[in-house]
């Protein structure tokens, strides 16, 4: 009752891991960051001259939206979520982030735990979040049935 995934339309990952692995009835989601399929990064812009301006609030969005995705690929909604573990780059974007998050989950939502981090796999990047989920019992069953079919 094992699967593991790279989801279809999102950003390939940056190594030898997939974006989802279902095991029995949990969903782990890879770290996420807010990069696009065709490598950009949501919330990161460069201009003519070369100054960079970059978004937590922006980036927290697609981070959530891009979560949200991988979770669907397989059954489960963010409203399945078990636990976030979020990575941010600097502690100062700890307002913008938590302003953004408040948008999809309130006190009912999952457990979570912010760490500050040294840098990420790009340097745009400000924030990477990775999640557990508990899969529908009927998605757990469509995954496994799928899994056995391979």
């Amino acid at each position: 009752m094992t699967g593991a995934r790279v989801v279809a339309g999102k950003a390939t990952p940056r190594g030898r891991f997939p974006h989802v692995k279902v095991v029995g009835e949990l969903v782990y989601v890879s770290g996420t960051s807010s990069r696009r399929p065709d490598n950009t990064i949501a919330g990161a812009e460069v201009d003519a001259l070369g100054t960079t301006r970059l978004d937590i609030r922006e980036q927290t969005r697609a981070v959530i939206e891009n979560i949200r995705d991988i979770l669907r690929d397989v059954g489960a909604d963010l409203t399945d979520l078990a636990q976030l573990t979020c990575y941010l780059v600097n502690m100062n974007d700890f307002g913008g982030y938590n302003e953004v998050y408040g948008e999809y989950f309130d006190e009912t939502g999952p457990a979570r735990t912010s760490v500050a981090v040294h840098q990420l796999p790009h340097p745009h990047l400000l924030i990477e979040i990775q999640a557990i989920a508990h899969l529908p019992r009927a998605a757990a069953t469509r995954v496994a049935g799928e899994e056995n079919r391979t």
